[in-house]
C-alpha cells in the first residue's frame, strides 16, 4: 500500500518552493527593468564618452562637470535626460562625468566642493568657471543651461526655493586664492 498522505505533502512544499522563487525573481526582473540597468547602462554610456576633464577645459568647447555615483539615485534620475540633452549638443558643448567615488577625481571634488550630487560644474569656452547646480535637473533646464554655455550668455537661475539644485553663479560664491570654490549651502558651517 502507497501512503499518499506524504506526496501531498510534498507536492505542496514544492509548489510553495516554486512559487516563492518565482515572486523573487519577478520581483528582481520588476526592479532592473524599470530603471535600474537602464540608467546605470546611461550613466556607463556618458562616462566612456566623457574627454579627460583638462582636455575638455582646453578644447574651445563649453563644459559640463558631472560628478556622480553609480549607487545615487537622483543621478540615475536625471541620467536620460543628460543623454538626450548631450546628444542634441554633441558637437557644441563636452559633457565630463566623474565618479565620487573614485579616487582619481578626489582632486576635483575637493577643488571644486562637492558636497553632493548629482553636481554639475559648468565652465565657458576658455575653460573658466561658470557656476554649478546641485540636484537633478529635468531636461529642458538642461538645455536651458546648455545654449547659455554654448552662447556664452548668463546662467539661468531655477528660483524653486524648497529645491537646492538651483543654479549658482560665479558671482554668488568665492574662489579662495587655492582655486578652491567655495558656495554658501546647507554644509557649509563656517
Amino acid at each position: 500500500m502507497i501512503d499518499n498522505s506524504n506526496a501531498d505533502n510534498d507536492l505542496g512544499f514544492l509548489q510553495k518552493f516554486f512559487l516563492a522563487f518565482l515572486s523573487l525573481f519577478l520581483v528582481v526582473l520588476l526592479f532592473f527593468s524599470r530603471s535600474g540597468f537602464k540608467a546605470n547602462a546611461m550613466l556607463d554610456q556618458l562616462a566612456k564618452k566623457s574627454l579627460e576633464p583638462n582636455i575638455a577645459l582646453s578644447n574651445g568647447k563649453p563644459t559640463v562637470f558631472e560628478f556622480y555615483a553609480d549607487w545615487c539615485e537622483a543621478c540615475k534620475e536625471m541620467a536620460p535626460d543628460m543623454v538626450d540633452a548631450e546628444k542634441i549638443n554633441s558637437n557644441k558643448i563636452d559633457i565630463v562625468l566623474l565618479n565620487v567615488d573614485n579616487s582619481r577625481w578626489f582632486n576635483l571634488i575637493d577643488e571644486y566642493d562637492v558636497n553632493g550630487i548629482p553636481q554639475l560644474t559648468f565652465f565657458n569656452d576658455k575653460g573658466e568657471f561658470k557656476g554649478f547646480s546641485l540636484g537633478v535637473k529635468k531636461y529642458s533646464e538642461l538645455n536651458e543651461i546648455f545654449n547659455a554655455l554654448i552662447n556664452n550668455s548668463e546662467l539661468p537661475s531655477f528660483t524653486n526655493l524648497l529645491n537646492s539644485s538651483n543654479v549658482i553663479s560665479i558671482n554668488n560664491s568665492q574662489q579662495l586664492n587655492n582655486n578652491t570654490i567655495r558656495s554658501e549651502g546647507p554644509r557649509n558651517h563656517s
